[in-house]
């Protein structure tokens, strides 16, 4: 049996799109901005999606540099998010640009560049890069 990560998402009438999200014993609310309708009271789908990857790298960045002992004081990750009309493509392309500040004076510049290599081998990255399946379905108990 595969190793199964669990989110379960729920309509909790806070406003018109807003959804307590169970997973992994966590609660998080989600949201879209005022600006489409939503009332703003948790992140929107696009948000969570760019924290995954910037938190799935950090914490790629840390493991490494723990395991090879190396002086890396703090990691931090920038990702933004926008759809960019590319030649070759019908439709706009959904683009994360993430960006790795790697804070430690005395990391070598062989250091930090094997990091930063290191930050684009993350499983959440991965994922983006590949394309993933999505299978979908009415669940019992639906009416």
């Amino acid at each position: 049996m595969p190793n199964v990560l669990r989110a379960v998402t729920n309509e909790n009438g806070e406003s018109p799109y807003g959804v307590t999200i169970s997973v992994s014993g966590h609660l998080i609310k989600g949201d879209e901005p005022v600006s489409a309708g939503g009332g703003n009271t948790g992140p929107a789908p696009y948000d969570l999606l760019a924290a995954a990857l910037g938190e799935c790298t950090c914490m790629t960045v840390r493991m490494y540099a723990e395991k090879q002992n190396w002086p890396l004081e703090e990691v931090e990750v920038i990702v933004e998010f926008h759809k960019e009309r590319m030649e070759g493509h019908r439709y706009p392309v959904d683009v994360f640009e993430k960006r790795v500040l790697l804070r430690g004076p005395d990391l070598t510049a062989e250091q930090r560049e094997k990091l930063l290599e290191i930050s684009a081998k993350g499983p959440v990255h991965r994922t983006f890069e590949n394309t993933p399946m999505i299978r979908t379905s009415e669940a019992p108990g639906s009416h």
